[in-house]
């Protein structure tokens, strides 16, 4: 990708009053001891967006710059070019302009190396455009559409060429090896990746193999299976994760890590045993994804300026909750980016590693050798850290060192299982922490949920009906909010498109709840009258915002719908 040199982005960013001179100096140190893009920092820091830096790129250069949310990609000008050399050349053809000439995509429209092997190749004139990563990724999105029927017919094909190699007849071993089940395999995994899928299930039914992918956190079915396959493909994945291939009858973890487009994806493997076979679910991690900012995470207005004040406080707890799945995870991540500074000793002990974070010493958690979180606590602990991160707290044990590592002096982040943020203190009261234990080291509570935001391709905005709003209306009331309820006069949805899938969707944000840890919720928890009606009423009166009103407030400005934020809220 194009660049900006560092003393002219320094003074563009300087004269937009966007940094100031000692902030950016302190992200450029940090971009070179952590050996990161300076925009990346600049970006996971919240000094600019991308979209902001992309628009100076594009200024500076004195190129155009396309956005494939606003722009349809042309599906006969995307053909010219196999994906393949799309991705390799990092590039989308997307159109023709008036004088004939093709409109490519590009992450550097300067590389003429690409400009002149595309007017080659295609035999004809090309007019670049500047493009950020994720609109590339959109135009590949495209391929992986196009490439549904061809998706079905080439696992079909390995399916008859597995019969003819006799493959289910082979021992596990062997038939991993199969070139059938290897193609398979691969071609799974990266139709999954063109379809920005998570997750990848293949699921042992009586008769057959279900294969579902998680598109933006809903499952969809792509394809069956003959059952024949299953012991092959089961053993190929075990395989690369360096698991037992002869082991059935318990469940098993790994990873690996896949070569797709030119690019690395690292895979999270986890087997069971079931009823009609082993289930195995692959989790597709993107290992170079740079920690997220705030407000990239959807934590904006208030609630960044309470969280910016928490994560630097001398020591204390910071709890996320909120059940699998819900980016908790994700946004720890993106804080320990925030406070990873060539000052601090940051130790992570975590089941599974999901992401490697440089200067970061992480733990994984090895039952078989001993290593829980509670035991891996206890020996971090002699490793002079100034920041833990506790992947989960799971039992009283691990609840217990946490507090009182908290309590030492430490910032200790965490997650747990709760629905709210309020219910987090009678949970760790439950564990068997002392109420003034929670109430000397918590600081905060932040609880989310995953919300898929609004196509921009086809967004429109439309007036609620009674019963839309009545539905709105009915949710304050039984948070007790309906004195703050006003029925809203426009509302948006997504028509469906081609970039979306017809879906109305593309991608996820966060909902949340702050419950900030004052004194007055202090004084409520070491209370012999505490309850979490109490502590409801409490935080009522100061401002809390439930993540039902803050996924409202992000519906009435077109982030998300109103039906998606109510579907997450009642799950």
């Amino acid at each position: 990708m194009i660049q900006i040199s560092i003393p002219q982005l320094k003074k563009m960013l300087i004269d937009d009053g966007v940094i100031t001179v000692d902030k950016f100096d302190q992200a450029l140190t940090q971009s070179q001891r952590m050996n990161q893009s300076l925009v990346d920092v600049l970006a996971s820091q919240g000094f600019v967006t991308s979209d902001y830096y992309y628009n100076l790129l594009a200024k500076y250069f004195g190129v155009e710059r396309i956005n494939f949310q606003e722009v349809k990609i042309d599906e006969g000008a995307l053909k010219l070019l196999s994906e393949n050399i799309a991705r390799e050349r990092s590039v989308i053809i997307f159109g023709w302009d008036a004088d004939g000439a093709l409109s490519a995509a590009m992450t550097d429209p300067s590389d003429l190396n690409t400009i002149e092997f595309l007017e080659k190749r295609l035999n004809a004139k090309v007019r670049p455009f500047l493009a950020t990563n994720e609109d590339l990724n959109r135009g590949f999105v495209m391929y992986g559409k196009q490439s549904a029927d061809d998706f079905k017919g080439q696992i079909e094909g390995m399916i008859q060429a597995s019969i003819q190699a006799r493959v289910q007849e082979k021992d596990e071993k062997a038939a991993a090896h199969e070139v059938p089940i290897v193609s398979m395999l691969d071609n799974i995994i990266s139709y999954a990746v063109s379809l920005s899928a998570s997750d990848i299930h293949l699921e042992a039914l009586e008769e057959a193999i279900l294969v579902r992918y998680r598109i933006d956190g809903i499952l969809h079915e792509v394809a069956r299976l003959p059952k024949s396959v299953l012991a092959p493909l089961s053993a190929r994945v075990k395989l690369l994760s360096g698991l037992r291939l002869d082991e059935h009858a318990k469940p098993q973890d790994g990873r690996f890590r896949q070569e797709i487009g030119g690019s690395f994806i690292d895979i999270r493997v986890s087997v069971i045993p079931t009823f009609y076979g082993e289930k195995v679910e692959l989790r597709l991690l993107t290992s170079a994804a740079r920690p997220l900012s705030l407000k990239e995470l959807g934590i904006i207005g208030g609630h960044a300026a309470v969280i910016n004040e928490v994560i630097h406080k001398a020591y204390g707890l910071l709890l996320v909750t909120g059940p699998t799945g819900s980016g908790k995870t994700t946004t720890l991540y993106s804080l320990l980016g925030i406070v990873n500074q060539p000052e601090v000793n940051i130790v992570t002990v975590e089941d599974p590693i999901e992401y490697n974070m440089k200067y970061i010493n992480q733990t994984q958690v090895n039952p078989a050798m001993g290593i829980t979180f509670a035991s891996g606590l206890r020996s971090i602990l002699r490793q002079d850290p100034d920041i833990i991160l506790v992947g989960e707290i799971r039992d009283e044990e691990t609840a217990e060192i946490a507090v009182n590592s908290a309590l030492t002096g430490h910032r200790v982040f965490s997650s747990l299982h709760t629905n709210d943020a309020p219910t987090a203190i009678p949970r760790l009261i439950d564990m068997g922490v002392p109420p003034f234990l929670v109430s000397a080291v918590l600081n905060a509570i932040l609880a989310q949920r995953l919300v898929r935001k609004i196509c921009l391709r086809c967004i429109v905005s439309y007036e609620p009906d009674r019963d839309t709003i009545e539905m709105i209306r009915a949710q304050f009331v039984s948070l007790g909010l309906e004195r703050s309820f006003t029925p809203p006069k426009t509302l948006f949805r997504a028509a469906g498109c081609d970039a979306c899938d017809a879906s109305g969707y593309q991608g996820r944000v966060g909902i949340f709840e702050l419950l900030d840890v004052d004194e007055a919720v202090r004084e409520l928890i070491v209370s012999a009258d505490f309850s979490l009606e109490r502590l409801r009423a409490l935080i009522k009166t100061k401002g809390f915002r439930t993540m039902f009103e803050d996924g409202f407030e992000k519906a009435k400005i077109g982030v998300t719908t109103i039906d998606e934020v109510m579907r997450v809220i009642r799950e």
